[in-house]
């Protein structure tokens, strides 16, 4: 895999963050699944899809929906949307050859501990922003 991934959400469709990595958080992380858990239903409302990227500034955040589960990448804008898609499509593979008994379990009672050791089976697909800083040198 290459490294384009900057940060990394899996949130449910009623907006619980199973698992993330994220770099430098500036928004607590539950708050930000509700939120983009929201949009996302409202996207899906309002047109005939659901949404499935925006940018903010120089970062483009890519959402794919899987089985009533979001995936969310973000990267810096010029990295192409095709390459963070296909980046979501591996992980969300790893994430549901380990945890899809979890998920469909309707006894599961929403602890998102059991998801932590995901980190693990995902890491080289993240940016490393203090390696690529020292690289520049």
């Amino acid at each position: 895999m290459v490294k384009i991934l900057h940060d990394f959400w899996i949130i449910t469709k009623n907006g619980l963050v199973l698992f993330n990595r994220v770099y430098d958080p500036k928004i607590e992380t539950q708050l930000f699944g509700a939120l983009l858990s929201a949009i996302n239903t409202f996207a899906e409302e309002v047109s005939e899809g659901s949404l499935s990227h925006f940018q903010l500034s120089n970062k483009q955040f890519v959402l794919l929906k899987k089985n009533d589960i979001l995936f969310i990448g973000n990267s810096h804008n010029k990295v192409k949307k095709e390459k963070i898609i296909d980046e979501l499509e591996v992980i969300s593979e790893k994430f549901f050859e380990d945890y899809f008994h979890i998920i469909v379990n309707q006894k599961w009672n929403g602890n998102i501990a059991l998801f932590s050791d995901f980190k693990k089976k995902i890491e080289d697909a993240f940016e490393d922003p203090i390696k690529k800083f020292w690289k520049g040198f």
